[in-house]
């Protein structure tokens, strides 16, 4: 069977498009950006996107662009400043230290679970996001998560697991 070149074209269109509607997820072995981001005026700061699915050996990379101020990726673990643990157990835990303006910082994720993280001056602000590697045992929190540990700002700021699970990428509302 010969095929001609239109039909060539166009399976490759729809691989393309199929690829295009599939969750980060899908995507193994690239980089995923999430970008710091601000107001000019400082009056609020968030990470873009606030939620994201990713596969086991993902890494993410994130990357300020909020010229205005310095920022910080750092997991939700005791290891740093005696947080509470709201990521798997066995993963390992990271701090980018703050960034300045186009600095970024990467992680890679090989632990299957879901992984909060916060920016240490902005956490007060709701500056916090959630990974999440494969597909974690239990939808929702992690069993170790103690709320009562985190600003009222930063526990309404998470996106719910379900959410992510469906749409693979959540941004701030």
């Amino acid at each position: 069977m010969t095929l001609t070149r239109r039909e060539i074209l166009g399976a490759g269109g729809g691989l393309v498009a199929a690829f295009s509607l599939s969750s980060p997820a899908a995507w193994g072995g690239d980089m995923v950006e999430i970008k710091m981001q601000g107001r000019d005026d400082g009056s609020h700061v968030w990470f873009d996107p606030i939620g994201i699915l990713i596969k086991p050996g993902q890494t993410i990379r994130w990357t300020n662009l909020n010229p205005g101020n310095s920022h910080t990726t750092t997991a939700y673990n005791p290891a740093n400043f005696n947080r509470p643990l709201r990521m798997p157990k066995a993963a390992k835990s990271w701090d980018s230290d703050y960034l300045l303006p186009n600095e970024s910082f990467s992680a890679t994720f090989t632990e299957q679970g879901v992984y909060d993280y916060y920016c240490i001056p902005h956490e007060h602000a709701g500056m916090v996001g959630r990974i999440i590697v494969g597909e974690p045992k239990t939808h929702g929190r992690t069993e170790l998560a103690r709320d009562g540990d985190l600003p009222e700002e930063a526990l309404k700021a998470f996106p719910a697991v379900e959410d992510i699970m469906t749409k693979g990428v959540v941004r701030r509302a």
